[in-house]
């Protein structure tokens, strides 16, 4: 449970950098994600973050990508992102991590101006486990 629990947090850092570096606008924005993972006797807790997206993040996309060795807590993580493409008002993109914990996924997130939804799909060895997100923006920065 623990493998899991770790792969979940690499998780969330790469869904929160995601929904950071899509068409989204400037601003304080409040991102909600809940992990499911069938057949598992523990259920994540839904969590919530808040980050600011300055106008240089929403105008280049791979400010926010995954990028450096250390990832959610300490851990070590090299996941990377790769055919990253945005359609309208929906992004999609593939996933791919060896460390903690293998795994592969695909997501996918529409926006509007002020909110976007998204889930994220992934297969490693304990299974299958899906991320929702859901992201709104609150307002300005401070």
């Amino acid at each position: 449970m623990k493998t899991t629990l770790i792969a979940a947090l690499a998780l969330l850092a790469t869904g929160i950098a995601i929904a950071q570096s899509s068409p989204i606008r400037p601003g304080r924005w409040e991102v909600t994600m809940q992990m499911q993972m069938p057949g598992s006797p523990i259920q994540m807790p839904e969590m919530k973050t808040t980050r600011c997206v300055t106008p240089e993040d929403a105008k280049d996309p791979t400010r926010s990508l995954p990028s450096g060795p250390e990832g959610r807590g300490g851990q070590k993580s090299d996941c990377k992102v790769s055919d990253y493409k945005v359609s309208g008002n929906t992004a999609t993109w593939k996933m791919a991590c060896t460390t903690p914990q293998a795994m592969t996924g695909t997501g996918e997130m529409t926006f509007t101006d002020d909110s976007y939804t998204g889930t994220l799909k992934t297969d490693m060895a304990q299974g299958q486990m899906t991320m929702k997100m859901a992201g709104k923006r609150l307002g300005d920065c401070q």
